[in-house]
């Protein structure tokens, strides 16, 4: 009887041709960056003679794509009008995600869509189905635009009527920081970000608008939208995506606007309906957006480790933020609670959690610190710079949330070459994981005994 052989694995070529969903994400985020640092060297992207350098291209194009918005050269002073269309549109295809971009072209085209497709795209925004991935598709964009149009449009009225800018000038502000906003990329065509507008609340709250409705993600504002007044038919994830936004966000108003009160370089010198809007703007940035309306750099130390554990956390999956994600924390909350109770069975909102969503959940922070540490103790060996600023840089870049201390452009060519990767790792880490769970899910057909260490 002959012994079977394991079947060979397929060509060079047509892993290339037809490649694995983690790959295809993975490919189409690579190759979309360098598309944009191309364009962004050329001459025509950058103010003045020449072309911007390799590292200043890369890293802006990284920013945008990965919707994070660090920067190391300022944006509205050292771009053309070129150049913040090339941004502007990295931004767009970023946030809608590639293979959902890719997706929404092919759809276009030949209005159909391969199985693989089907399947990476469904990983990439969280769909819980193969058949319903066509008509989220179609929602993803509907929801941009009619958020986009609806925040650019109030913007455009108030830098118009409220600061007297040309129509043109006004329109093109309002729509680049509604996009910028509702990507949660923090961009901005101000070289102070928006701390010109601290107190406008004509200015801020549309914008903190955009930001908070893309972090829910897609899949919360869709079932919203069919179900808004039936709250018994929320599934579990909106539920703790709903929950989880309200309590981040009043949790980071208060705690940003206790500490920074009576700090005389940022709420100091406000009013108090100023300082609560100014902490109310900074609490929702950590949701990933990367806005500022006071000078970041001169908070207090207190104020950014606070920041930090926002940031980390992030904003709903399926959407246009970062972090680990409010459902990731939360589960861990949930296990935390059901052992202190000493219970068997993890349960959220009448439904038991599966153990995969527990291990799931343990690894996706567990590797989120070890990224971040092992970034932070990299940029300590190369620079001279505090703790608590590395620390927070890291945090932002991985978190693709964009809020810096002012250090970004002086760390040295390698420490800007860590904050690309770990733009990089924070934006595909939880789409190329889910799409690789997607396909190679496999089920165990047996059990080992079991054993238990000794714990604490």
């Amino acid at each position: 009887m002959q012994t079977p052989t394991r079947s060979s694995s397929p060509p060079l070529w047509r892993r290339l041709l037809h490649p694995h969903p983690a790959q295809a994400v993975f490919l189409g985020f690579a190759g979309a960056v360098l598309v944009g640092t191309a364009l962004l060297m050329l001459p025509i992207a950058k103010v003045g003679p020449g072309g911007a350098s390799f590292l200043e291209a890369l890293f802006t194009a990284t920013s945008s794509v990965c919707v994070t918005g660090l920067i190391v050269v300022d944006t509205p002073v050292y771009w053309t009008t070129f150049g913040h269309v090339v941004i502007l549109a990295m931004i767009q295809i970023g946030g809608f995600g590639i293979m959902t971009f890719a997706s929404v072209i092919g759809l276009a085209v030949i209005r159909r869509m391969s199985l693989r497709s089907r399947i990476t795209t469904a990983a990439e925004v969280k769909s819980l189905g193969l058949d319903d991935v066509k008509g989220l598709i179609l929602g993803v964009v509907r929801i941009s635009l009619v958020v986009e149009g609806v925040v650019a449009l109030l913007l455009t009225i108030r830098f118009i009527l409220g600061y007297g800018e040309p129509v043109g000038r006004a329109l093109w502000l309002g729509v680049f920081h509604s996009i910028s906003s509702f990507n949660n990329a923090g961009f901005a065509l101000f070289s102070d970000s928006l701390m010109s507008y601290a107190t406008d609340p004509f200015i801020c709250l549309p914008i903190a608008a955009a930001i908070i409705l893309g972090g829910l993600g897609f899949p919360v504002i869709m079932q919203l939208r069919k179900h808004f007044r039936s709250p018994l038919k929320w599934s579990m994830n909106t539920r703790i995506v709903l929950w989880g936004t309200v309590i981040l966000l009043a949790g980071g108003t208060v705690y940003i606007t206790v500490l920074e009160w009576n700090n005389p370089a940022t709420l100091g010198p406000m009013e108090w309906p100023g300082k609560i809007l100014a902490g109310f703007f900074q609490s929702v940035q950590t949701r990933t957006a990367g806005f500022n309306s006071v000078d970041t750099a001169a908070m207090y130390p207190e104020s950014w480790l606070g920041m930090d554990v926002l940031m980390f956390i992030g904003g709903g999956p399926a959407g246009t933020a970062g972090g680990i994600k409010i459902t990731t924390f939360a589960v861990l909350y949930f296990i935390i609670l059901t052992e202190i109770r000493g219970q068997g069975a993890v349960n959220v909102f009448g439904k038991r959690l599966s153990r995969a969503v527990h291990r799931q959940a343990i690894t996706v922070v567990l590797l989120g610190v070890a990224v971040v540490m092992v970034a932070t103790v990299f940029l300590m060996l190369i620079t001279d710079l505090p703790l608590d600023k590395l620390q927070f840089e890291a945090i932002s870049a991985f978190a693709t949330v964009g809020m810096s201390t002012g250090i970004t452009a002086s760390l040295p060519p390698a420490g800007q070459v860590a904050l690309i990767l770990l733009m990089f790792i924070g934006r595909l880490a939880p789409i190329t994981f889910a799409s690789a769970l997607a396909l190679n899910e496999r089920r165990v057909v047996y059990e080992l005994p079991k054993e238990r260490p000794i714990i604490g």
